[in-house]
């Protein structure tokens, strides 16, 4: 059998042959590096922790005042809330006072204040003030609490943590068992698309090793820089998704030339220069759209993209480095333990069952398009009544501290204090300029009880330097409530300026509660920055490549189409409640706020790894016959089962995260399986495929006066 002609070095070539040719010295040196990088979070002290923060808004000035004029007002605090199933909490007076006294000799304790009882007496919580933000105590904190409160459960009354604590209470979110799962799964996966247990295990393995180092870089970093909690497990998610799947396309082409009669060392070399090249943009796609991020000037979402794009580029390199070693290494070994006759590499000739596929379409477009199109459009509707907001503790597990505390506050099973008291907006009134006395700006504030969804306000208080009033709001709904959110827009847009009005006093609603409320509607508008800037890079960067202007266009579109897709789905899921049970779910939540722009930019980068591999096997065609049609089919028929295979895992990878005991992984979780799913399926190979046959020729069209200005660049 005479064989093509090698292709000319590169540097992808050079490398692949490089690391087939020494594949221990290659993987030895990966082996030192993770070994080095968890060395090196373990000695800096990764920190995680999800402060949000707003310079310049009015929770952020609000806090500034509060700390510099009273200190204590300012300071960190939670709430221990005290319940009895029969009878009163003052029944069990002296356990309880024996808890207040060893609460207020805890480290970082500064006070302690006096039990508030509910009206029928069951219920009493004391705010708790610290000297130091609460995460930097450590989870390992919970147990001190626990032994100051053990007297008042060892006399009968239920303990739980509420407000601000929850930050020390929650244990973090251990993903081990969700990434067991995943990890198995993705096995079964590969074994049924390889059909041999080493081909099976290369992908898996190389993908581990690049996101214990990425998770390595990523403790490292952020040992300066603090990132979410949720930032090594989306790290993670992706880094094995991705991990995976770029080994998946370059074990499967290299399959694909030992089939064809090269020798192992040549295969490599070949397999890294040209599918490598692919890897390459598609990882570039995604670490773009991730640190796109940073553009909408939130340091807590610039910071998850960074993470999320350290884990990409990392388990980019393995895959063009330890991948190749561990190829060279097995070489024809690739097939022993075989679990299936035939082997499968990226096709199984010009009549399998994926070229009977292409020309199906090919013969239908119209048909498949309309029903890939409808699909996708259905899963769309609930988009349009998304609604914004922060998870609060009422979603928390039943029988948690956390959703104890929450619940006997709200008044779950009685009277209570009402669901407002779980989150209350402090408001701080500057009187620097204020031309109306104290009592006279103080009396103007208790007609905010005059407000719709205000419970109450508490009398205003002088700070101890005389140059702030400082008083509580407490609506009559919960933080994720709908109404919460409506309330803190009419008490900042007329209610407070109208109530100040000719005092001179400036209000400003500070807190947990105001200050996630603010970063909801930041990240709102700031949303539509985020997706311009994906979609004209996306744009360009595939003009470059692909010298079309039409092939861009449509890759953006269908792609958010996908991401709509995605978000409705989340909507009906977690919003509406349709099968909350299925995720653990006790309730409906909003949607956290930072997910859509977090889903964003990781759907259109996956999904462009997806196009870029579909893309670049057609143009390849297209670039040798110029015959669309035959360009389209063959690419299709060529990509069509390694990016089924790909898609599967991803989504099984994905959906194993499912399980993790934080509600937004669960979102960003199921989100992204779904679009995987949607644009591996019926994007990527029937609305594509379908349009590109409708378009013909006009799919590679490129006005003269661009493509000689524009510089030549190939996937």
């Amino acid at each position: 059998m005479s064989l093509p002609p090698a292709p000319r070095p590169t540097v992808l070539h050079r490398t692949g042959a490089f690391c087939a040719r020494h594949p221990v010295w290659v993987i030895a040196v990966w082996l030192l590096v993770l070994a080095a990088a968890f060395a090196g979070r373990h000695a800096v002290g990764a920190t995680f922790g999800d402060q949000v923060s707003l310079p310049g808004s009015q929770t952020s000035i609000g806090a500034d005042l509060l700390e510099t004029s009273d200190p204590a007002a300012g300071a960190a605090s939670g709430k221990v809330v005290f319940h009895v199933g029969s009878g009163k909490v003052s029944d069990h007076d002296a356990g309880l006072r024996t808890t207040l006294d060893r609460l207020k000799r805890l480290p970082h304790v500064t006070a302690v204040a006096a039990p508030v009882t509910s009206s029928d007496g069951v219920t009493a919580y004391t705010a708790v003030s610290f000297d130091r933000k609460l995460k930097s105590l450590g989870h390992a904190y919970t147990e001190r609490l626990d032994e100051a409160t053990a007297p008042a459960r060892d006399a009968g009354i239920g303990v739980g943590y509420g407000g601000d604590l929850h930050e020390i209470v929650r244990a973090p979110a251990n993903d081990a068992a969700s990434e067991a799962i995943g990890i198995s799964a993705a096995l079964i996966v590969l074994l049924l698309a390889f059909g041999s247990v080493a081909a099976a295990l290369m992908p898996l393995v190389t993908a581990l090793i690049g996101v214990g180092v990425g998770l390595g870089v990523v403790g490292i970093v952020a040992g300066t820089l603090t990132f979410a909690t949720s930032a090594p497990t989306l790290a993670t998610m992706i880094g094995l998704g991705v991990g995976i799947d770029y080994a998946l396309f370059l074990i499967t082409r290299f399959r694909q030339y030992l089939i064809d009669g090269h020798d192992p060392e040549a295969a490599v070399g070949r397999t890294t220069a040209v599918s490598g090249k692919a890897v390459l943009v598609a990882a570039g796609t995604v670490a773009v759209a991730l640190l796109s991020l940073y553009a909408c000037g939130l340091t807590m979402i610039g910071r998850l993209g960074l993470a999320a794009t350290i884990a990409v580029v990392v388990t980019a390199v393995a895959s063009l480095t330890l991948v190749p070693a561990a190829m060279g290494l097995v070489g024809r070994r690739i097939d022993v333990l075989r679990v299936r006759r035939r082997p499968v590499a990226e096709s199984a000739g010009d009549h399998d069952g994926w070229h009977r596929y292409a020309r199906l379409v090919a013969r239908h477009p119209w048909k498949f398009f309309t029903a890939g199109f409808v699909l996708v459009a259905l899963c769309a509707i609930p988009l349009f009544s998304m609604r914004l907001g922060h998870i609060d503790d009422g979603a928390d597990p039943a029988g948690s501290t956390t959703r104890d505390a929450y619940d006997w506050i709200a008044g779950a099973d009685g009277p209570g204090f009402g669901p407002g008291v779980n989150g209350p907006f402090t408001l701080v009134v500057d009187l620097a300029d204020a031309t109306a006395s104290v009592g006279q700006v103080a009396d103007r504030l208790t007609r905010l009880t005059r407000t719709d969804g205000v419970a109450r306000v508490t009398p205003p208080r002088p700070s101890p330097d005389g140059k702030i009033l400082v008083t509580t709001v407490v609506p009559t709904t919960g933080p994720q409530s709908a109404d919460t959110g409506a309330l803190f827009a009419t008490l900042t847009d007329t209610a407070l300026p109208d109530t100040l009005k000719g005092t001179g006093a400036t209000g400003r609603l500070t807190g947990s509660t105001a200050g996630q409320l603010e970063f909801r509607d930041t990240v709102t508008e700031r949303l539509p920055l985020i997706i311009g800037i994906v979609l004209v890079a996306a744009f360009l960067l595939l003009t470059l490549v692909f010298r079309s202007l039409v092939i861009p266009l449509k890759a953006v579109v269908l792609n958010l189409l996908t991401t709509g897709a995605s978000y409705g789905v989340l909507v009906a899921v977690f919003q509406w409640g349709w099968g909350d049970d299925l995720l653990g779910m006790s309730e409906p939540v909003p949607i956290e706020s930072y997910v859509p722009m977090m889903m964003f930019a990781i759907v259109f980068g996956l999904s462009m790894d997806y196009e870029i591999f579909l893309l670049s096997r057609i143009a390849e065609e297209w670039h040798a016959t110029r015959d669309n049609e035959r360009a389209v089919g063959t690419g299709l028929s060529l990509t069509g089962r390694v990016i089924t295979c790909a898609a599967l895992i991803m989504t099984v990878v994905f959906l194993s995260f499912t399980g993790s005991p934080a509600v937004v992984v669960k979102m960003l979780a199921l989100g992204l399986a779904i679009s995987v799913v949607l644009d591996a399926t019926v994007v990527r190979l029937v609305l594509v495929p379908s349009l590109m046959f409708l378009m013909g020729q006009a799919n590679w069209w490129l006005p003269r006066w661009l493509e000689g200005r524009l510089p030549h660049a190939t996937v």
